[in-house]
């Protein structure tokens, strides 16, 4: 069973699928039952969208922004590319 490398969680994909820009995405089941989407996009980024109302997104080039359930937005930016 896969585990999520945020938060340490077993998770189970229940669907997935890839739309028409090749983009990958699956929806997981952790084991708490929280719900979660990921997606994988093409150009190496990726986006969580948490059943907390939170959601990360990561640029993979040295960007990223985590939005917490109350709406703060916190973005980090890597030195390295």
């Amino acid at each position: 069973m896969p585990t999520n490398s945020n938060t340490g969680e077993n998770y189970t994909v229940t669907s997935s699928g890839t739309n028409d820009q090749g983009n990958s995405y699956d929806h997981r089941v952790s084991d708490s039952g929280d719900h979660s989407y990921h997606y994988s996009n093409s150009d190496g980024s990726y986006y969580y969208s948490n059943s907390d109302g939170s959601t990360y997104y990561n640029s993979s080039t040295g960007y990223s922004n985590y939005t917490s359930p109350s709406g703060d937005s916190y973005k980090s930016y890597s030195s390295s590319k």
